[in-house]
């Protein structure tokens, strides 16, 4: 586009001539739909148009779901680190409803077909899964209520270990790792003082480790920073 504000219509003619040079005949505002585009012997492609990706244009594409399986989102294309962020997390979001995706850069009419539209078959990790599960497995209790992870601190195992580590120091003063692991159970005690991620512990001498006086303070605060979730 050589100027002026920018329409969704303007969308339209690079998202036309896309499709024509496919073999497809296109017509704008048939039914409910911006774009439909048919060709023999194949599915009809519908297309929506928005200037920028939205909840109300993924809406609209899942209704037109009920038409065809051929279902594209187009949107003008941006720039910057922001928009290619925010992009990437629209691709997957589409491919999960599958949806196809076209980009079209309004200045000059070019499009590139980013998704096409396909079943989506979640792929399951079977590492993530048994993190998951060794986190619940290990984790002491119910400490968090679902939904307060984003407004504080996450109490994870590794949290809960590292309380009973510090509670151990403040009772027994400088203990060596060893002795910490035999009295609180945790076996990895030695390497959690040593890894020292919340700043808790420090070491009195070799192989023995104390309080911090920041390990004090969350003692009695009842809380401590983030850290690494295992």
């Amino acid at each position: 586009m050589a100027g002026g504000t920018a329409r969704e219509q303007d969308l339209y003619a690079p998202i036309k001539a896309l499709l024509e040079a496919q073999g497809y005949e296109v017509k704008g505002e048939v039914g409910a739909a911006d774009v439909v585009a048919v060709r023999a012997g194949d599915e009809p492609v519908v297309v929506e148009l928005k200037l920028a990706f939205s909840l109300a244009l993924v809406h609209q594409g899942i209704a037109r779901q009920a038409l065809t399986d051929a279902v594209y989102l187009a949107v003008a294309r941006g720039t910057g680190r922001r928009w290619i962020a925010a992009m990437k997390q629209h691709r997957v979001l589409c491919r999960r409803l599958g949806l196809g995706l076209i980009y079209v850069r309004l200045s000059d009419g070019h499009t590139h077909v980013a998704l096409d539209p396909a079943p989506y078959q979640p792929r399951k990790s079977a590492p993530r899964k048994s993190r998951l599960l060794r986190e619940f497995a290990r984790r002491e209790g119910d400490p968090q209520a679902g939904g307060a992870a984003r407004n504080g601190v996450l109490m994870t195992a590794y949290r809960q270990d590292a309380i009973r580590l510090a509670a151990h120091l403040a009772e027994h003063g400088p203990c060596k790792g060893a002795e910490v692991a035999r009295a609180t159970g945790v076996s990895v005690a030695t390497r959690m003082m040593r890894d020292d991620h919340y700043g808790w512990f420090e070491r009195v001498e070799t192989g023995v480790y104390g309080l911090t006086p920041n390990g004090v303070k969350a003692l009695e605060d009842g809380v401590a920073p983030r850290g690494p979730e295992t």
